[in-house]
Parts: C-alpha cells; sequence; structure tokens
C-alpha cells in the first residue's frame, strides 16, 4: 500500500524489440527512416496546399488538417520508440510521462479518425450535389468541422487518460510494447479496471465503428452516384478523388479496430506487437505517398513547385 500511494515513483520499462545488436540497429535504422519520410511527405502536402490557391479548397483544406495530425501524431510515439530501440534493457517512462503519452496518442489518433468521416462528407457532398457544394461546404463549416474533430478528440484523450491514471499501480512494470497504451497499461494496474475497460470501448465505437459506418454510408451514396455519370472520364475522376482517401481509411481503421474493437480474450502479443508498429510508423509513411500517387491535382502542383527548381 506503501508503494501505491507514491505513483510518482512508478515508472513503466517498455520491452525491447529485441536484444541482439545487429537486429536492433536495423530496427532503428528501418523506424527512423519510416519516420524521416512520415514528416518530410506530410510537411510537402502542407506546404504544396498552402503556396498553390487552385488547391484552396475544402477537401485540401481537410487533406492539409489530416497531415498536420499525422506529422503530431508520429512524433508522440517515433522519439522515444528510436531510443528504446537502441537499448538492450529497453527503455523507462514515468507515469506522468506515461500519461502525457497517452493523451495525445489518444487525441490525436481520435482526431485523426473523426477527420477522415468529415472528409468523407465533403467527398459525399462534392459528387452527389455538386451544385450546392459551395454553399453548404462553405468556410465557416469547413473549420468548425475541424476544430470539432480536435475538440471530441481532446475530450475523449482527457476523459480516458483521467480514468486510467486515477487506478493505483502499485510499482513499476513491465510493457510488451514500445509506448503507453491504454489496454497494457490497465493490465498492470493494482485495481478493478472495469469501469476504464467499458469507457474505452465506448470510445473506441464511438471513434472507430460510428465514423466508419457512416463514411460506409457516404460511400454507398458515392458510387450510386458515380454510376449515373454517362462518361467513363467523369466516373474515372470521380472514382480517381475518392479512392485514396478511401484506401487511407481502411487502413486507419482496420488496425484501429485489430487492437480496440477486438475481445480482450483473443488479445495476441504477437499481435500487439505487430498492427502498432502498423499504424504508429507505416500508415503515417503511406498516407502522404498515398495522396500524393493517386491525387492528379496535387502531382500537379508538386510538378510546377518542382521542375522551375530542376531546370
Amino acid at each position: 500500500m506503501e508503494d501505491a500511494n507514491h505513483t510518482g515513483m512508478v515508472y513503466f520499462h517498455f520491452r525491447p524489440f529485441s536484444t541482439l545488436p545487429e537486429v536492433q540497429v536495423l530496427l532503428f535504422v528501418a523506424f527512423l527512416i519510416m519516420y524521416l519520410i512520415s514528416l518530410s511527405g506530410n510537411i510537402s502536402i502542407l506546404l504544396i496546399i498552402w503556396i498553390h490557391p487552385s488547391l484552396h479548397t475544402p477537401m485540401y483544406f481537410f487533406l492539409a488538417n489530416l497531415a498536420a495530425l499525422e506529422m503530431c501524431y508520429s512524433s508522440t510515439i517515433a522519439p522515444l520508440t528510436l531510443a528504446s530501440v537502441l537499448s538492450p534493457e529497453g527503455s523507462i517512462i514515468s507515469l506522468p510521462g506515461c500519461g502525457t503519452q497517452m493523451f495525445f496518442f489518444i487525441f490525436l489518433g481520435s482526431a485523426d479518425c473523426i477527420l477522415l468521416a468529415i472528409m468523407a462528407y465533403d467527398r459525399f457532398v462534392a459528387i452527389c450535389h455538386p451544385l450546392r457544394y459551395t454553399l453548404i461546404m462553405s468556410w465557416r463549416l469547413c473549420v468548425q468541422l475541424s476544430l470539432g474533430s480536435l475538440v471530441l478528440g481532446f475530450i475523449f484523450a482527457l476523459q480516458l487518460t483521467v480514468l486510467i491514471f486515477q487506478l493505483p499501480f502499485c510499482k513499476s512494470k513491465e510493457i510488451n510494447l514500445f509506448y503507453c497504451d491504454t489496454l497494457l497499461v490497465m493490465r498492470v494496474a493494482c485495481a478493478d479496471t472495469r469501469v476504464q475497460e467499458a469507457t474505452l470501448f465506448v470510445v473506441s465505437i464511438t471513434v472507430l465503428a460510428i465514423p466508419f459506418l457512416l463514411i460506409s454510408l457516404s460511400y454507398v451514396f458515392i458510387v450510386a452516384a458515380i454510376l449515373k455519370i454517362s462518361s467513363s472520364e467523369g466516373r474515372h475522376k470521380a472514382f480517381s478523388t475518392c479512392s485514396s482517401h478511401l484506401t487511407v481509411v481502411l487502413l486507419q481503421y482496420g488496425c484501429g479496430s485489430l487492437v480496440y474493437l477486438c475481445p480482450s480474450s483473443s488479445y495476441s502479443p504477437e499481435r500487439a506487437q505487430i498492427v502498432p508498429v502498423v499504424y504508429t510508423f507505416i500508415t503515417p509513411v503511406l498516407n502522404p505517398l498515398i495522396y500524393s500517387m493517386r491525387n492528379r491535382e496535387l502531382k500537379d502542383a508538386l510538378k510546377r513547385t518542382l521542375l522551375p527548381r530542376m531546370q
């Protein structure tokens, strides 16, 4: 009980990926490259959208917000992970540090998922109601929707973080992961966590399941509207504006659902290590690549930016 009352002295120890120096160096280089590509890719998208007035539309406004969220999201995890990879014993984090990391992870991850649903609504209005698009998707509404995603993410993160870190942690514990994940932190608490688990499930449904259902419903109407377009060129253009967003949605929601919507009885240590690597390192790398490769307007803007400098 004395240790439980001195929670400020508690540290969490992240288990190392490997104790072999060769594997550690290889993982460090791989993670560092992915992190740098993610940062440079998302910064490039932000700058290109900022520089080119032709991209000052609601669609690219939301894309710029997504790039900023992805950049901050990966930066919440990557620095400590890189330090942990090179250490044979792993790394440690204090209780306040763990709470801070968890808060920003939930905050940015939740806002990211909600923003993807907002982007689906933007595409729905653009394709299903093109004549009313500029009237419906006003700049005021776009800013309100973006701020709304941040506010909801902040509320969910604050609620979960406060609930979890009210639990007593009797002594320093090892976490079989490379960041302070809600599920694994709750598992090492010295108290009943049913309230926290129920709250996490409700938040996961709100952040993952409900937005995904809204996105799916939007795409049902979008596909129906696209199939009514008479010209094949028009159909191709409409599909191309949605394909990149849909690919990112499947990556983001698929990984999140595997971790937070699966029953606890199906927990697997191997999956608990691999899936977070995908959505904390690989997905932030793929997102800017997907948008830059599959979006003609963004590619054209990138060419206009780079070609004069290369000549």
